[in-house]
């Protein structure tokens, strides 16, 4: 390409050329010898802007936190692979715990969780405190032999051959006991018709409004002679619901009975329920009529 000579323009072009020329250099003088930064008068040393910074920094610290995975009280006697990975065990650490469970033995303590896993004191630190064991561990009740229960009746029991029958006692002779009358008598026939018949004299315990003495002074006139058959039900496969249907036994009392099995996985004696909160001897009596080890 051909290039003109600057003498080709015109006067009136050469003279706009030098001043685009002129204005392009003064712009790069400006450019690189004046100082255009500007001194910051924005003050962050200010309370107003310490304290703002603080808050900004408590409430980020506050998510971050929120974002961790929660823990929550847990039994470490049912600790999986996966829960085990998440609470930070190694797996050398998970396969001696369930290594342990598989021989048929129970953590009951922090002490023993560090003794059969062998994890860190720090770590053992951080978890022991959502340890969850259940009330049969934490709070033992002293161990009671109900078969070896013997009440305070202050009077010489009759022998069997001169009792009568439970089962067949009408209301008149129900009301020749000591604290029986007309609406006592018709409520044990009631609840004697309600389980179709009584099985063991403890039942007459559960008749509502009869006190214990009572009961006592009326099982040295009667006694179960024609006891209606019982199907028991397997501890060890039944559901709460299906131990509440034990007439005498709450939902409640079923719940705990239920997890109880639960947490020992199965029951060899129906006496091991004894350890439960709030098991007294008559309930537990009860619940061998209608309760069966398989």
């Amino acid at each position: 390409m051909e290039l003109k000579s600057h003498f080709t323009f015109s006067k009136q072009q050469r003279s706009g050329i030098l001043l685009l020329l002129l204005v392009i250099v003064s712009l790069l003088c400006i450019y690189w010898f004046v100082d255009f930064s500007e001194e910051d008068t924005f003050d962050i040393s200010s309370a107003e802007i310490v304290s703002a910074q603080k808050q900004m920094d408590s409430l980020r610290l506050v998510e971050i936190e929120n974002r961790k995975p929660k823990k929550y009280p847990f039994n470490p006697n049912f600790i999986t692979d996966y829960k085990g990975y998440v609470l930070g065990m190694s797996n050398e650490e998970i396969d001696r715990l369930l290594q342990y469970r598989k021989e048929g033995k129970w953590i009951n303590s922090a002490t023993d969780f560090k003794k059969v896993t062998g994890v860190s004191d720090s770590l053992l630190n951080e978890l022991s405190p959502y340890f969850k064991f259940p009330d049969w561990v934490t709070n033992p009740k002293p161990k009671n032999n109900f078969k070896n229960y013997k009440s305070e009746k202050g009077f010489a029991e009759k022998p069997y051959e001169q009792k009568i029958d439970l089962n067949k006692a009408t209301e008149e002779q129900l009301q020749q006991v000591s604290g029986i009358g007309e609406a006592l008598s018709k409520r044990i026939i009631s609840y004697r018709e309600k389980l179709g018949g009584f099985s063991n004299d403890i039942q007459l315990y559960n008749v509502f409004g009869l006190e214990p003495s009572v009961v006592q002074r009326t099982l040295n006139l009667f006694t179960v002679k024609t006891p209606k058959a019982i199907s028991k039900i397997n501890v060890n496969t039944a559901s709460a619901s299906d131990i509440s249907t034990i007439p005498g036994i709450s939902f409640e009392m079923a719940k705990k009975i239920w997890e109880f099995r639960r947490l020992r996985e199965k029951l060899t004696s129906i006496q091991e329920l004894d350890k439960i909160e709030g098991m007294t001897e008559r309930k537990l009596q009860l619940i061998h009529l209608y309760l069966s080890v398989e």
